[in-house]
């Protein structure tokens, strides 16, 4: 620590004993043996104090990055309840047959089947006795070869009787 070796403490030593005296050196020894101790042990605790305190720095620092990363988990979640919360109302919306509302997205794989039935239309005439349904199908599918290509004609399989 202050780099002094057994010579000099043997000269530090016989001066102390000639400058002090045999009957008051033991005393003096162990003095300065309680204050070297008293030294190295408040030292002890500074080290240990510093060492607490930049533990409690990291761990506040970690802390900090926990709670980023929980808000920005907390936000996302609300993002999707949001989300959620927007597709239910539409969907709602939707069924009830509320006009004001977008409805949702069709995905192509339900269009394309619903595309492929031929539909079925019932038509009622509003005759002067009970109403009489006339059922007509109508074939999606089959395209005349004068028609454009994206243009799909409908074509009555059947034709009502009156």
């Amino acid at each position: 620590m202050f780099d002094i070796g057994f010579s000099e403490l043997v000269v530090v030593g016989l001066v102390a004993l000639i400058v002090i005296g045999p009957e008051r050196l033991p005393k003096v020894a162990r003095t300065l043996g309680h204050l070297f101790g008293r030294m190295q042990r408040y030292v002890n605790d500074v080290k240990a104090d510093i060492s607490r305190e930049m533990e409690l720095d990291e761990l506040k620092k970690i802390q900090s990055t926990f709670q980023d990363a929980a808000k920005s988990v907390e936000e996302s979640v609300s993002q999707v309840n949001q989300e959620i919360q927007a597709t239910e109302q539409a969907l709602n919306d939707g069924i009830s047959g509320n006009p004001a509302a977008d409805p949702p997205a069709v995905s192509t794989a339900a269009a394309d089947a619903s595309a492929s039935e031929p539909a079925r239309l019932a038509v009622e005439s509003p005759a002067a006795g009970a109403p009489q349904a006339a059922q007509m199908d109508l074939a999606l599918d089959s395209r005349p070869a004068d028609t454009p290509e994206g243009v799909m004609a409908a074509e009555p399989a059947s034709a009502p009787k009156a």
